[in-house]
């Protein structure tokens, strides 16, 4: 991993965190990551102590910044950004991974002429296995996209999307996406138990085929409908299931009110 000049990542939390770990592990020196967080977590503290990273230097004292990485709650993002403003004058990327937050209100901090990319990560991103949705300014160059795909490409996988209004339907789907997945294993564990298993073992029954289920579609790259034909026997017990899931009134309906549900409130939140 490459990169001309310095990367300021505010916020070392648990995304933060994850990303600074891929970010060592992928070869980016640690004499050029500065850290700007007040208590970052026991273990990335372990990080910044056991690679000598700069940690919440003097912002005037900090040269050739070429990413600022905005990683902290939306909620204070704003406060935050007023402390490192004076960073603009370096003509850095600003790249955020903060729910809500406009590209609109980075630059009202950095300036109109700031290259600025959105992006929306997920959970799983803390295990290197999360999905980050990306926008950009007019302002972005190509080896700046490039250099931001690079760097989120540490946490899994990046999709560019055109323009920045497609973030909350990415925010819909794959930002909050995991809850709806960690539900379906919730549900599926309490209708174990309604057909007599003890909890416990409905329990570890649904939530090792959920996660078994995705890690075979991950790498196996078949198609959802695919797999699903490929375990459906004709009126079996999988068959019987699904004539209630794909019924007219059945989970598909459902999922889509959730997601619109979903984009609705992202666009109100960074309205």
């Amino acid at each position: 991993m490459k990169l001309e000049g310095k990367l300021v990542l505010l916020g070392a939390g648990k995304m933060g965190g994850a990303m600074l770990q891929g970010w060592l592990e992928g070869g980016l020196p640690a004499s050029q990551i500065i850290i700007l967080d007040p208590a970052p977590p026991p273990e990335t503290m372990a990080l910044i102590s056991s690679h000598r990273i700069s940690h919440n230097p003097d912002i005037a004292g900090i040269d050739r910044v070429a990413v600022v990485l905005a990683a902290v709650k939306p909620q204070i993002m704003n406060d935050v950004l007023v402390t490192v403003s004076d960073l603009k004058h370096h003509k850095p990327l600003i790249l955020s991974i903060a729910a809500g937050k406009t590209i609109a209100s980075f630059e009202s901090h950095f300036g109109a002429d700031a290259a600025v990319i959105r992006s929306i990560p997920n959970t799983p991103a803390a295990i290197g296995r999360g999905i980050t949705a990306i926008a950009a300014n007019a302002n972005v160059s190509e080896s700046q996209m490039a250099l931001a795909e690079n760097l989120l490409s540490s946490i899994g996988e990046v999709v560019v999307v055109d323009n920045e209004g497609l973030i909350d339907a990415a925010t819909a789907v794959s930002g909050s996406g995991p809850a709806y997945v960690f539900y379906l294993a919730e549900c599926l564990a309490a209708a174990g138990e309604e057909v007599g298993l003890p909890a416990d073992v409905a329990v570890k029954l649904a939530r090792a085929t959920v996660a078994g289920a995705g890690e075979l579609m991950r790498q196996s790259g078949i198609e959802a409908a695919t797999l699903r034909e490929n375990v459906t026997s004709p009126k079996g017990t999988t068959y019987a299931a699904l004539q209630v899931l794909m019924a007219e009134d059945g989970l598909r309906p459902l999922i889509e009110r959730a997601v619109a549900a979903a984009e609705i409130r992202s666009r109100e939140l960074a309205g």
